[in-house]
């Protein structure tokens, strides 16, 4: 069964090496996960309380082992402190799609 993963992230200012290196490493991991980036949106603004970052990004993947190949490989750990360049914020949950209309 798919798996979404949300990532809410807000990019650094001045960081674009950083942020290019984390592209150029996680793009073949996503690949190797048969993942595929579904959505992106700019969060413009809050209407209510704090926006919790500037972009949202839905990325699909074939089932929850392929996150773990992705979050848990040696290639991506390595990676940690420049993700941390290049985010100000980064944080990534697994949505669950609910089957019943709110009420």
């Amino acid at each position: 069964m798919t798996v979404t993963v949300l990532a809410m992230v807000t990019l650094a200012e001045n960081q674009g090496a950083a942020l290019a290196r984390y592209l150029e490493v996680t793009a073949p991991l996503l690949e190797r996960a048969n993942a595929k980036v579904i959505k992106m949106f700019d969060l413009s603004e809050a209407v209510v309380g704090d926006r919790p970052a500037k972009r949202m990004i839905l990325v699909e993947y074939p089932d929850r082992a392929a996150v773990d190949l992705v979050f848990n490989s040696q290639e991506y750990k390595d990676l940690v402190p420049i993700r941390d360049a290049a985010f100000s914020s980064y944080d990534i949950s697994i949505a669950e799609q609910l089957d019943q209309a709110l009420g």
